[in-house]
């Protein structure tokens, strides 16, 4: 803290700034003998005190280096100072210090870094390797949602109850998002009146959609499922444009053409076809475009992780009413023979696991977008879909024609070049005002 004597000056945060000393007369210091002890104090005091906002704390790791600066009058002192982003400080107090001219002046940069509210910056071996952290987060993205197609469908294999089986995913994630919320892992962020009311739809939709794929996986092979929902992007665009008149440039609609082709040749030769699969797949596509578009107005009233939570929240509560209505009055004689095959206890920790699984897995890819691009993340998001569709085939072992597998690859191409095509050409979508 360089606080001797001066003028105090304000600093917005984000920027690098530089103090100019003044000639007061009563410090008279040069930088090789003064600025040094300051600095290594301030390096040794700053990892013991706490952070508060406002105050620049030096990295001990941070260089001295003299610059040579040979500029006639004043001598100045720069201090590089970046600040954490999207934090609450507003500004920082700095005062002048004044030093003795020279004729050839040094000028010390450092680095230095505010404090945000607590919160303290990356650290480990993240905090060099930002690349890895990303890795990491696409790897347990992958891991977690192949794990949740594995297990899901084996619980199919004996307990053929899609639309409990669906609400139970969504009460395991009311618990593990109850347990972020009281440990502060995740900030709870308290939802207004307003913001209840525009929820619902979206939610209803989520609730529909998922239990919709929920009744497709247990009809037909996951892979066939994962194929039939690489059709999302065409609802999405035509609801786009219904909705709020979003026109899109013509190379994204050029990409939905190979989607819908490798979408028809899978379908036309696939060995586990049936009709409740397939349309209760493309069903599960127009919820969940819809969702998405009406969810647009909520992303500016919460953080997506909070988001999420609440959706996750609203939409058990729609899943309930179709549990009872669809699967109620043969549920307990289906819960009496799965714990008959299985065992009680593997039986409800076989749910309790896959509940876990579709949470975390939906949350680490929000984590994953939070920290690349989109385009990054739609191109990853395709790469998941190989990794489902790859392990599911191994893990149970099911027969695909080669006209199968060729549409498959060309549908989740189709809808990876979907995604890069429609972030390049992000600038060029228009909204047309509809009569």
């Amino acid at each position: 803290n360089f606080s001797r004597s001066g003028t105090e000056g304000i600093v917005d945060r984000n920027t690098s700034f530089a103090f100019r000393s003044i000639r007061s007369g009563k410090m008279q210091a040069t930088i090789a003998s003064q600025f040094a002890p300051v600095a290594a104090r301030a390096n040794a005091t700053s990892s013991r005190a706490q952070r508060v906002p406002g105050i620049c704390r030096i990295r001990a790791a941070a260089p001295v280096t003299r610059v040579a600066a040979p500029v006639a009058g004043a001598s100045s002192l720069a201090i590089g100072s970046t600040f954490a982003a999207d934090r609450a400080l507003n500004v920082a107090v700095a005062r002048q210090v004044t030093l003795k001219p020279q004729p050839a002046r040094g000028v010390v940069r450092c680095n230095a870094q505010a404090a945000a509210e607590g919160e303290s910056a990356p650290s480990g071996i993240f905090a060099n390797n930002p690349a890895l952290e990303t890795v990491m987060y696409f790897a347990l993205w992958y891991f977690l949602n192949i794990q949740f197609n594995i297990v899901n469908k084996q619980i199919y294999n004996y307990f053929p109850f899609p639309w409990f089986v669906s609400a139970i995913h969504l009460a395991v994630g009311l618990l593990i998002m109850t347990f972020f919320w009281t440990t502060r892992l995740v900030k709870f962020e308290k939802p207004d009146s307003e913001f209840l009311k525009a929820v619902t739809l979206p939610s209803f939709l989520h609730a529909f959609g998922h239990c919709l794929t929920n009744v497709s996986f247990a009809a037909v092979a996951v892979s066939f499922t994962h194929t039939v929902k690489t059709l999302e992007p065409v609802f999405s665009a035509v609801g786009s444009y219904l909705v709020s008149g979003t026109v899109y440039a013509w190379p994204v609609y050029m990409a939905l053409v190979p989607i819908m082709g490798g979408v028809a040749l899978a379908s036309a030769t696939e060995l586990s076809f049936t009709w409740l699969g397939f349309s209760t797949a493309m069903a599960s596509n127009v919820a969940f475009s819809a969702r998405a578009i009406f969810s647009k107005k909520l992303m500016a009233k919460m953080s997506p992780l909070n988001l999420y939570n609440f959706v996750t929240i609203v939409s058990l509560l729609f899943c309930i009413p179709f549990v009872i209505a669809f699967e109620g009055s043969t549920l307990a004689a289906g819960i009496a023979k799965a714990v008959e095959i299985k065992g009680q206890k593997e039986f409800v920790l076989a749910l309790l696991k896959v509940g876990a699984f579709y949470h975390l897995y939906n949350q680490v890819a929000y984590q994953a977008l939070g920290k690349v691009e989109p385009v990054t993340h739609a191109v990853g998001n395709v790469g998941k879909r190989i990794f489902v569709i790859g392990f599911t085939i191994l893990a149970f072992g099911n027969k695909i024609s080669t006209q199968t597998a060729i549409g498959s690859g060309i549908a989740v191409v189709g809808a990876g070049l979907y995604g890069w095509l429609k972030a390049k050409y992000a600038a060029d979508t228009k909204t047309v005002k509809k009569a």
